[in-house]
């Protein structure tokens, strides 16, 4: 019977491929609502952001207020 790996013998050590690409820069929006004066962001707003590049990253809340933060790469 044939063995693949011969065990007397230490196994090579696994040697990682790394790939290095430039430092991505971010760039940042911010959307504040008032919810006791208007709507939170709708799909169509959303989908319009989405369409520029901004991605939804963060939201943080203090009652009605609510801040949406978006980022893209910079270009």
């Amino acid at each position: 019977m044939s063995h693949r790996f011969n065990p007397g013998t230490p196994a090579a050590p696994i040697t990682p491929m790394v790939y290095v690409r430039d430092k991505t820069v971010w760039q940042y929006k911010l959307l504040t609502r008032n919810l006791a004066k208007e709507e939170a962001p709708n799909e169509e707003e959303l989908n319009i952001l989405g369409k520029d590049g901004w991605e939804l990253a963060g939201i943080v809340t203090d009652h009605p207020i609510v801040r949406f933060y978006f980022k893209r790469a910079k270009d």
